[in-house]
């Protein structure tokens, strides 16, 4: 199996590097491309939805990005150790209803020593919020500008 570094034990900026990568993977809402950052057995806790394995994760994320149109990410690193990251993270969509979302979470991310995500846990709130109120704002999908704000300085 091929390694993504970084990997294990993890620095402060080799954490920072996992979190920006994850996020500008998400952004490109495919699903075989995010998937690769996770091991073939990855398990996953996603809400209330468990999932184990890249055929999972890949159908998940089909099923997601469908219904959850016009998808922006952030992440922000909350914490790391040796072999783990925390993430805080808000990302804003349009449903299939129209109406725009703001979602808000954390996960909580375990990597093996090739460097990939063996365990990811995220819990997640919905906030309904007028088109006018969004915040994030880049071309989608494609990865967040460095120049835009991230969620501290965009106050969230």
């Amino acid at each position: 199996m091929n390694a993504r570094p970084p990997v294990p034990p993890f620095s402060r900026e080799d954490a920072l590097t996992k979190v920006r990568a994850a996020e500008d993977a998400w952004n490109t809402r495919d699903p075989e491309r995010v998937s690769l950052a996770y091991s073939p057995d990855s398990r996953w806790r996603n809400r209330s939805t468990f999932l184990r394995g890249r055929e999972e994760i890949v159908a998940f994320l089909r099923q997601k990005w469908e219904r959850e149109l016009d998808y922006r990410l952030i992440k922000e690193m909350w914490a790391w150790g040796e072999s783990r990251i925390a993430v805080r993270f808000a990302y804003e969509s349009r449903g299939t209803d129209g109406l725009w979302y703001r979602s808000y979470g954390n996960e909580n991310w375990e990597f093996d020593q090739q460097g990939l995500m063996v365990a990811r846990h995220a819990s997640i709130n919905d906030l309904a919020i007028e088109e006018q109120d969004r915040l994030f704002h880049w071309p989608a999908p494609g990865r967040r500008p460095d120049d835009h704000p991230g969620l501290s300085d965009l106050g969230l």
